[in-house]
Parts: structure tokens; C-alpha cells; sequence
């Protein structure tokens, strides 16, 4: 089965995206701050990870960039999904290593077209 991290700081928004991604066959981990799912990968690293932007602690992108220096932290497909839209944080987070970007609100077709585009979906 394949692996789902829902890092975010909105428990709305990890429930919402759990079922999302448990109906098309991911098991899901989540955290509610980058430290957490740092703590998280640092133990089994998912294959697929949602990341949120602002959050306390540590943001999607301190993770994410702290995430590609483990070891095998190159492997897992990140997709941010959160309100920054600009053209610089989309950049910045690409730079970074994120595969892909999205916009909140989202939906389950726009999941699965992400899942679809980065090969992730059966």
C-alpha cells in the first residue's frame, strides 16, 4: 500500500485530504507542524508527502528542505498545498524540491490529477 504524510496545521484540512487519499488506497500518517513530520520521516519515510506552507514550529519549507537531507529524503514526491500563490513562493518551494504545487481549497479530482501527473496513481 502506498504512504501518505498530511503535514498541516488545520485538523480540518488533514481530515479532509486523509479521506481524499484513503479512498484511492494511500494509508496516511499525519503531523500538525514540520518538526513533527520531520520526527515522522525521520522514522519511515512516506512515498508521498502534502505539505502546508505556514505552520507554527517549523514551515513546509524549513521541512521540506531539512526532509531532502536525510538520507532517502530525495525519494518521497512532496506537493505543497496551501494559499501561498505567488510566483516567488511557488519558485522558492520548486527550488527547494517539491514536485508540485496546489492551491487551497482543493479537491479530490485535484488530488488525484497531481497523484496522476507524478505517476503516484494506480
Amino acid at each position: 500500500m502506498k504512504t501518505c504524510l498530511i503535514v498541516d496545521d488545520s485538523r480540518v484540512i488533514r481530515k479532509v485530504a486523509r479521506q481524499i487519499f484513503e479512498s484511492i488506497g494511500y494509508a496516511c500518517t499525519e503531523a500538525e507542524d514540520g518538526k513533527v513530520a520531520l520526527d515522522a520521516c525521520k522514522t519511515v519515510l512516506p512515498q508521498f508527502v502534502l505539505l502546508d506552507w505556514n505552520m507554527p514550529v517549523m514551515n513546509g519549507l524549513e521541512f521540506l528542505r531539512a526532509l531532502r537531507q536525510l538520507p532517502g529524503g530525495d525519494k518521497p514526491s512532496v506537493v505543497f498545498c496551501t494559499t501561498e500563490n505567488d510566483l516567488n513562493h511557488i519558485q522558492e518551494a520548486l527550488g527547494a524540491g517539491a514536485n508540485e504545487y496546489i492551491m487551497k481549497p482543493f479537491d479530490a479530482d485535484i488530488i488525484r490529477g497531481k497523484l496522476e501527473q507524478l505517476g503516484l496513481l494506480d
